[in-house]
């Protein structure tokens, strides 16, 4: 069995407009959301055995927050530049070349690429994970190399407006 727990990143400032995408922060309601998705991951007794993150100042700042959360030790995130606007093939790929020894692996990253790989890997059906939503998904799998060829089901879906 493997756990996967797709992130997308919090909520970033566009305050900036000479900044580029991928320089990006969070915004106010950014830094709020994270920790409260990383105390819910908490709560739930989640700890990954990876985070894989985007390098984009938005997803490895929401990486960090829930990894801090969650008390995931933040040298142990691995930024994986392709990653940033990465399709569903492309990260079928990155998962797919992780070890079997790790069975729960948390994916951070940026639509519409994680809602597009949600819906092509498992039962989800959505048309949006909206900014710190969190889907978690469960594979019949002893290999991350297997993942393109099963169905994964969902176990949960949070976002924050759930919790106002």
């Amino acid at each position: 069995m493997k756990t996967l727990y797709l992130v997308r990143h919090a909520k970033s400032d566009w305050s900036d407009e000479s900044l580029d995408d991928f320089d990006r922060p969070l915004n106010k309601r950014g830094k709020r959301n994270a920790p409260v998705m990383g105390k819910l991951l908490k709560t739930k007794g989640i700890r990954p055995d990876l985070i894989l993150s985007s390098p984009a100042n938005r997803a490895i700042t929401t990486a960090r927050i829930i990894a801090s959360e969650i008390d995931y030790a933040l040298e142990r995130i691995q930024a994986e530049k392709q990653v940033y606007e990465a399709s569903p093939k492309t990260l079928t790929k990155i998962i797919s070349r992780q070890s079997s020894t790790c069975h729960s692996l948390m994916l951070v990253g940026h639509n519409p690429g994680l809602t597009e790989f949600a819906n092509y890997v498992s039962d989800f059906d959505a048309d949006n994970i909206p900014t710190t939503g969190i889907v978690c998904i469960q594979f019949a799998i002893d290999k991350w190399q297997d993942l393109e060829r099963t169905a994964g089901k969902l176990a949960f879906f949070h976002y924050p407006k759930e919790f106002k």
